[in-house]
Parts: C-alpha cells; sequence; structure tokens
C-alpha cells in the first residue's frame, strides 16, 4: 500500500498543496474527491453520521478513523475514544490535530481492550473486503466489544446502480460471489494506489450475517439514498 489516501490527508492537514482524490471503482467511472470533506464538522457531517455519534456510549473505538473527525468530536465531548487506522499518514494527522489516542493498527490484529462502542461509519464494513470474509470480521468485533455494547455502521445498497431488463431484473456481474462487492482504484497527484477490495452492504445482508454470528442486528436509522446505520449488540 503507498497511502496515498493518508497521504492526501496530511496533506490537507499541514498545508502541503493538497489536491483532490481520484476514485474509481469496478462498477463506476473515475470521480473527483475534495480531501476536505475528511475534515468536516458535525453540522457538516451526513445525518446517519450525526446520529451514530450521538449513541455513542461508553469506551469507543473508531475504526478506520480516516482523519479523525468523528474520533475529535467524541473527544471533545468527553469520550474515552481510541481512533486506528491501517494508514500511518492518517494517523499523524489525527495526531496534529489532536487526538491523544490514535495508531496504525489493523482492527483484524488488535487484541486486549474491549470497548462499549465500535464506530465503523463511511461505509465501515467494507474493509473486510469480500462478502466471504465477513464472519471472520464480525466474530472479530465480538472479541473486542463488552457484553453490554454496541457496534454502529453504516453502508449503502448499491443494487440501484445496476441495469434492469425488461422483466424489472437487475443484471448483475457473474464474476462477483456478491453484488456488492467492488474493486477500489485510487489516484493522488497522478500517482495510482495498488487496486483493492471494498464493499457495500445491503441491509438484509448484513442482518443475516449478524445473526448468524451472534448478533442482534437492528436498522437505526435510512438515509436518502439506499443507505442505513445500523446497531449491532450481543
Amino acid at each position: 500500500m503507498k497511502d496515498l489516501f493518508g497521504k492526501a490527508i496530511l496533506d490537507y492537514q499541514t498545508h502541503n498543496s493538497p489536491e483532490d482524490l481520484i476514485t474509481e471503482t469496478s462498477i463506476s467511472e473515475a470521480d473527483e474527491m475534495s480531501v476536505a470533506y475528511l475534515f468536516r464538522s458535525f453540522a457538516e457531517m451526513p445525518q446517519l453520521e450525526q446520529k451514530a455519534l450521538q449513541l455513542a456510549k461508553g469506551k469507543v473505538l473508531d475504526v478506520g478513523c480516516g482523519a479523525g473527525s468523528h474520533a475529535l468530536y467524541l473527544q471533545e465531548k468527553g469520550f474515552d475514544v481510541t481512533a486506528i487506522d491501517i494508514s500511518a499518514n492518517a494517523i499523524k494527522a489525527c495526531e496534529l490535530r489532536g487526538m491523544k489516542k490514535a495508531k496504525v493498527q489493523d482492527i483484524m490484529q488488535l487484541e486486549g481492550d474491549q470497548y462499549d462502542t465500535i464506530l465503523l461509519l463511511m461505509n465501515g464494513a467494507g474493509m473486510c473486503g469480500r462478502l466471504k470474509n465477513l464472519p471472520n470480521f464480525l466474530q472479530k468485533l465480538k472479541s473486542l466489544l463488552t457484553d453490554t455494547g454496541q457496534i454502529l455502521v453504516d453502508s449503502s445498497d448499491i443494487i440501484y446502480m445496476f441495469d434492469e431488463d425488461e422483466d424489472g431484473g437487475k443484471w448483475i456481474p457473474t464474476d462477483v460471489d456478491y453484488y456488492g462487492e467492488v474493486v477500489f482504484d485510487i489516484t493522488y497527484k497522478g500517482e495510482k494506489e495498488n487496486s483493492f477490495d471494498w464493499m457495500y452492504i445491503d441491509y438484509n445482508t448484513l442482518q443475516n450475517a449478524a445473526v448468524a454470528n451472534g448478533f442482534q442486528c437492528e436498522v437505526v436509522l435510512e438515509g436518502e439514498h439506499f443507505d442505513y446505520l445500523a446497531k449491532l449488540t450481543l
């Protein structure tokens, strides 16, 4: 990993001539993303993210924290919050922004502490990459959760992105196990990141996987564009 996403975040934080990120997936064309969006205030966040932060309780783990906006908001509210990301550049930016507990960490390798709230925002469930990896991902999260803890995760059902046939069915690619699986490409300042797997998961699929792995799962809030916030508890 060249850590271009994190480089963009650190460039923005340090005023090092940041540029837009160019993102492209196996089912969508190239699109520009302003790095400034990752530094949004609570008032600028989508309603789903605001709701998740309002529901946070106890000791909090923000997984895939990026620029740290969610974790910083909770820290300012007095929460004991730890922000983790696999990007060293992103964690450096979090520290520069004043995040007290920020570390470079793969969630699948995290051991030790347990948390009352685990945040997986900005489609955090997608980091497991493929649907077949979801059971292990959920089991790891379970090991990090207190008995009365909660996982707050948002995602989207991207079925709307596929063409419809005359009978109302969808043309789904046959080379993937699940239609929400995509391959992501990121370009920053002319340099291309190594392609990586990502996943958008519809609520029913998430709920089925959650129940199969010992969780209760409920929709907390639905967004305006096939997106939702879900809560998983033991």
